[in-house]
């Protein structure tokens, strides 16, 4: 059944739309694809955030004029799709390269990133690079690492201390000073509060024994008259 002009100018820009945003697309070929691969090829391009489509090659090369992904979809020949991507490429990749691992009939024709075309060589070399999940979690390894070492010392300190105080706990080297130790320290104070009322009482009776003998004196010192 022959496709209308309408309903190729409806292809042109939906996909138009989608390749816009992408900065990846990786085109192949096949031959005798099943639903259920076909269902299974779409299914692992968009778990990996992309978009698969099977494409007419004029409409394909049309839909991407002006985008990052132009120079791929230029002059294909032959049965073609395109898994494109505005997110990871390697994840692509690593999509695309596991399910052509086990379906041999679809083969990469080329692949492009940010403007720059790759071989079907490159796209298998890309599918081997860590993702760039797989590159935070060891970024976030090695910030965190140091901190890591620091937490485990602190928490080695501590746990040392708390053996090393009930260890001597269970040998008694907290144990109380014998209640005769501080009797002198604290016989001393009571000492000198003891001897302070004495002194007190001795003051009037020096003061006392003074006043006769100035009155003596006194008296026999003869008259000035």
């Amino acid at each position: 059944m022959a496709i209308t002009k309408q309903k190729k100018k409806e292809m042109v820009e939906r996909l138009s739309k989608e390749l816009a945003s992408s900065t990846t697309a990786i085109v192949g070929t096949f031959t005798k694809l099943t639903v259920a691969q076909d269902f299974e090829l779409r299914k692992s391009v968009r778990e990996a955030g992309g978009h698969y489509r099977v494409v007419k090659n004029k409409l394909a090369s049309r839909a991407a004029t002006g985008t990052k992904v132009e120079p791929a979809l230029k002059n294909l020949k032959g049965v073609s799709s395109v898994a494109y991507t505005a997110g990871d490429p390697v994840s692509l990749a690593k999509a695309m390269s596991a399910w052509v691992e086990k379906n041999a009939e679809f083969q990469f024709k080329v692949g492009i990133i940010d403007g720059r075309l790759i071989s079907f060589q490159e796209i298998d070399a890309l599918a081997k690079l860590p993702s760039k999940e797989e590159l935070f979690s060891k970024l976030l390894y090695l910030i965190n690492a140091p901190a890591q070492r620091l937490a485990s010392v602190i928490n080695a300190t501590g746990r040392n201390v708390a053996v090393v105080i009930n260890q001597a706990v269970e040998q008694n080297k907290f144990a109380a000073a014998p209640a005769g130790a501080a009797a002198p320290v604290a016989a001393a104070p009571a000492t000198e509060a003891a001897a302070a009322p004495a002194a007190t009482e001795a003051a009037p009776e020096m003061k006392a024994e003074a006043a006769p003998e100035a009155t003596s004196e006194a008296a026999s010192e003869p008259s000035a008259s």
